[in-house]
């Protein structure tokens, strides 16, 4: 398995539009894209910083998995993404290896990745995704 860079950053916020105005106004950042991912509950933000992006994360449900995070620990950094090559590959290495896997399997992300998390117990606490671009020129 080989990471090539880190991906996005990604940020629980209450309010995505509130949260979109300090990154532009305040930051200066231009955010390109937001999105609504269904199946994961939330709604997403993005701005791209050097050649990492960062992910706005609002919850559009409070049983969603941001909606939970949010109550239980606030707002603030939710995961650390990757990207990688081959994800499946990845994620069969990784569960050899003993990393505690939250999908088993690559889903569909955000921006039309694949993507997979690893459990914070495998990885020192910190929510961990792996992400591919399969539609890469």
């Amino acid at each position: 398995m080989k990471l090539s860079h880190i991906e996005h950053i990604g940020i629980a916020v209450k309010d995505l539009h509130a949260s979109i105005k300090f990154y532009e106004e305040v930051l200066g950042l231009e955010c390109y894209a937001i999105e609504e991912v269904k199946d994961q509950k939330v709604k997403t933000a993005f701005f791209m910083l050097g050649g990492t992006k960062i992910e706005l994360l609002e919850s559009t449900d409070p049983e969603g998995p941001i909606g939970k995070f949010i109550e239980k620990k606030g707002e603030g950094v939710h995961h650390l993404a990757f990207a990688v090559e081959g994800i499946e590959n990845a994620l069969a290495t990784l569960k050899e290896k003993g990393v505690q896997l939250v999908d088993q399997q690559p889903r569909k992300g955000a921006e039309g990745l694949d993507i997979a998390f690893l459990h914070p117990k495998s990885t020192g606490g910190v929510l961990t995704e792996l992400c591919e671009n399969k539609n890469k020129s």
